[in-house]
């Protein structure tokens, strides 16, 4: 177990004032069809592709940039990212009217690449390790570091998301949440033990991008620069002291789906729910599609559908293997 401590109620209700007017309150969309494909439940699905940006993203990097003193938000923020986060730290500094700097793998897609640098952010594109080239940027431009995901306020505002879908879907047995480094299902999970204790958070992440999976074996963070995913949001290359620690102690378990599965939900969710989702966003739908949660019908099911920031050129492969 982490030493890390763990974000409270307060702090997530405090985060859900803060951004208050900010941000979109997401809608939950029913899908009766994937539902009775997908195992007879019934679910939901928390479409946080329409927040800002185009993810769950802003939600905690608003979070930490706001409450900066004026003198740090003068020095500008940076983080490192694939593209999500990078994009809602370019919205957060845009926000507030600081510099914004955002470290980013060369192979990073480059519609998300171009997101950062629409909403005025400096690109750093890097083939070396991500992590060093980030710690690089932050000791050369004394911007203050803002972590995509291993920070409280970062995971408190990512728990919006769970204090949201426990007032409109009280009833939910099981909250489905895509892991990467572990920011969302760590915020989510931490508002609904103490708003919905009866709603199981189970995690799903990618075969070749477990992270999260590797880090509760060996009780605690560990790195995985190998990490590689379509699912690119959920491939980060380490874990963190927080999200780990709130995942050993809010969240069920955390299961693994592979490439092609998350592919082939993604393409069914596409044509039946016509929401243009990330391969991120359909991991959770890859473990119902699978059968690996054993959900008994009738289970009533909300799955976080964290992004819609896609390569449309990923459409056209799946249309055309």
């Amino acid at each position: 177990m982490t030493g890390a401590a763990l974000v409270g109620l307060d702090d997530v209700r405090a985060a859900a004032d803060r951004l208050a007017g900010r941000l979109h309150r997401t809608p939950v969309l029913r899908s009766a069809s994937l539902g009775r494909l997908w195992g007879d439940v019934r679910l939901d699905l928390k479409a946080e592709l329409f927040q800002r940006t185009g993810s769950f993203k802003p939600r905690g990097m608003l979070n930490k940039v706001l409450p900066l003193p004026a003198e740090e938000r003068a020095r500008g923020i940076v983080t490192l990212s694939a593209g999500n986060a990078g994009a809602a730290v370019a919205y957060a500094a845009a926000s507030v009217g600081v510099p914004g700097t955002v470290v980013m793998p060369a192979t990073a897609v480059p519609a998300k690449v171009e997101a950062c640098r629409a909403y005025g952010a400096d690109v750093v594109l890097t083939d070396g390790d991500l992590v060093e080239t980030y710690l690089s940027v932050v000791a050369e431009t004394g911007r203050i570091p803002v972590h995509p995901f291993d920070d409280p306020a970062v995971v408190a505002g990512a728990g919006t998301v769970g204090l949201e879908i426990a007032e409109d879907v009280p009833d939910a047995d099981v909250v489905l949440v895509p892991v990467g480094g572990g920011g969302l299902i760590s915020g989510v999970a931490a508002a609904l033990a103490r708003v919905a204790p009866g709603a199981r958070v189970i995690g799903v992440e990618p075969e070749t991008a477990d992270v999260m999976t590797r880090s509760l074996a060996a009780g605690g963070p560990v790195r995985m620069p190998e990490a590689r995913s379509v699912a690119d949001g959920l491939a980060p290359p380490m874990s963190g002291e927080v999200t780990v620690a709130h995942v050993q102690a809010f969240v069920e378990r955390v299961v693994r789906v592979s490439d092609a599965d998350i592919l082939a939900a993604l393409a069914l969710a596409v044509t039946r729910t016509k929401l243009l989702l990330e391969p991120s966003a359909a991991a959770p739908l890859a473990a119902l599609m699978t059968g690996v949660l054993e959900l008994p019908p009738g289970t009533r099911v909300v799955s976080v559908l964290s992004g819609g920031n896609v390569d449309l050129a990923l459409f056209g492969r799946l249309a055309n293997p």
